[in-house]
């Protein structure tokens, strides 16, 4: 059997510098370029001729399984042509849709991945690898998968769009130093950004109707003209975080010893449970650590907790953490009494009004950049679900991995909104003593 990859596709004159870095072997490649330049089909036809050339797994990774399906696996070119026809039909032994894997008879495979849930990622051995929308990924994935790659030898591509300073921001600038990292950026309008036909991708014209047509000036700067200093649209703190890096409060932040350490905690179960950790000095709220895990219960966090040295304060946690659940009869408040983690309920709230409580808290804390940096990017990416049947954005978060960390903050700044300005003792909104006057 004689296949011929690329399949009935050649790679546009900007985007061959790129394809020859990969045909030469290079490893790692990062391409910021703008809107409808062709970044996943150009993707795709790399994973098909890698898949022919060595046999193993690759993966197309998008943030989340319902974006891979629509942008990639059900996705179309301009002309009509659905992505998946780059693999040729000669070559494909079997397809599965609901897990979007195409089995090659060449012996590779070639799924489509959501990073949604990085647990997942664990375990296998992928020789190529795609984050596509890089820029608003959980970047933990990366992290899972590096030294997978840096054992096996395989290759891996990032390709997005500006999304403000976050991780995105900076993998441009540690490729940009790195001679063995290929970078490439592309602006509309850059020299070389042209069809074959020699019309550009995207015309001046085309973002002027975009702007007509209500888009936000913030998103075209970062869409079509790859600006990481834009606000990221939609954002929740993007402004207050911006204002914290130019101010010099996301730094190193030394923990105090004679100050009390308090928590705030949303408790997951079978996903993500964070714990931000931070301090009340005078005005001051310091952000000195953070953690987060999934798929424990809470003696694991008992035990994460004992393990610091730390002298801790209140142990905020949402108001439902003493809901008795049906299998032990016990909640979690009593279950983390019996560890010796007495936590602290903040009152029940709509998450609108605790969002504005953590906008007004924000102005007033510092953040360790390095045991925070985690919780440093989901409060910048945090922001509101784009409704795509009205094209506009919906008066509700978007749940991704942003959430759990926004979320543990939101309870901390509705624990001490009471408090701020007013000293390093935040308030009690229930008992966590002792004595339980229920409990004979």
């Amino acid at each position: 059997m004689q296949v011929t990859v690329p399949h009935n596709w050649t790679p546009r004159n900007y985007q061959l510098p790129l394809w020859k870095f990969f045909e030469e072997q290079g490893k790692r490649g990062v391409a910021v370029w703008h809107r409808r330049a062709g970044k996943d089909l150009f993707a795709i036809n790399l994973c098909a001729t890698s898949a022919v050339l060595r046999k193993g797994l690759y993966w197309h990774l998008l943030p989340t399984y319902n974006q891979g399906r629509k942008i990639v696996w059900d996705g179309y070119t301009r002309d009509g042509r659905p992505f998946l026809d780059h693999f040729p039909d000669e070559l494909i032994e079997s397809k599965n849709n609901t897990d979007m894997r195409l089995k090659l008879k060449c012996g590779s495979t070639y799924q489509v991945v959501g990073t949604d849930d990085p647990d997942r990622l664990v375990g296998t051995n992928p020789v190529g690898c795609v984050f596509s929308e890089y820029s608003i990924q959980d970047p933990s994935a990366w992290d899972y998968i590096r030294p997978i790659l840096a054992e096996n030898g395989g290759w891996a591509l990032f390709i997005y769009t500006a999304r403000g300073r976050n991780h995105g921001y900076e993998m441009k600038t540690m490729a940009q130093r790195n001679p063995k990292w290929f970078y490439s950026e592309l602006k509309a309008g850059d020299d070389g950004t042209k069809r074959p036909d020699g019309t550009p991708v995207i015309s001046d014209e085309i973002i002027q109707d975009e702007r007509d047509a209500g888009m936000e000036e913030e998103l075209i700067k970062q869409e079509f003209y790859c600006s990481f200093d834009a606000p990221v649209v939609g954002a929740y703190y993007g402004k207050q975080m911006m204002r914290a890096q130019e101010d010099g409060r996301i730094t190193a932040v030394p923990w105090e010893p004679t100050v009390d350490v308090h928590t705030c905690w949303d408790l997951g179960i079978s996903d993500a449970l964070s714990i931000v950790f931070f301090q009340q000095v005078g005005m001051e709220t310091r952000f000195i650590d953070y953690y987060e895990n999934s798929g424990e219960g809470l003696a694991h966090y008992s035990k994460i907790l004992k393990e610091k040295d730390y002298s801790y304060g209140r142990h905020y946690a949402p108001h439902d953490i003493k809901v008795r659940e049906l299998g032990t009869g016990k909640s979690r408040f009593e279950v983390g009494r019996s560890l010796g983690i007495k936590f602290t309920t903040v009152g029940k709230h709509t998450v609108t009004d605790g969002i504005e409580a953590v906008r007004n808290w924000i102005p007033s804390c510092w953040f360790d950049a390095d045991k925070c940096s985690r919780l440093i990017e989901a409060l910048r990416q945090y922001r509101k679900e784009w409704d795509d049947s009205r094209k506009c954005y919906a008066d509700r978060p978007l749940h991704d991995w942003t959430s759990h960390p926004a979320d543990a903050v939101r309870i901390g700044a509705w624990g001490c909104k009471r408090s701020l300005g007013k000293g390093n003792k935040p308030p009690q909104e229930s008992t966590v003593g002792d004595y339980d006057p229920f409990d004979y």
